[in-house]
């Protein structure tokens, strides 16, 4: 009897279901319940609309999520200095 297993490349890597890690598409399934049930009783959408940004930003590919990349983009254009050095193609840096 011979078994076979298949494992996945990674070993690190954390478990996903479809676009998201598990802790988060618990979290999206708890919040689209809760707000189902806000939804029929109330009528009010705002946990609709959080469950569903929550959802958006926590797509992730490549072990980013999308939530990561705006922070990486906020903190490379906006939050961080840039600093460049402008020389001629042959001109050496001169120590002093």
């Amino acid at each position: 009897m011979n078994k076979q297993y298949i494992y996945p490349q990674n070993m690190r890597a954390s478990a996903t279901l479809w676009l998201w890690s598990l802790k988060d598409f618990a979290i999206i399934v708890v919040g689209a319940l809760f707000s189902a049930m806000v939804l029929a009783t109330t009528r009010i959408l705002i946990p609709a609309v959080l469950t569903a940004a929550f959802a958006f930003l926590s797509i992730r590919s490549d072990e980013t999520t999308i939530l990561d990349f705006i922070k990486y983009a906020v903190r490379y254009f906006i939050s961080t200095q840039q600093y460049y050095e402008w020389r001629l193609k042959g001109e050496q840096k001169k120590e002093k």
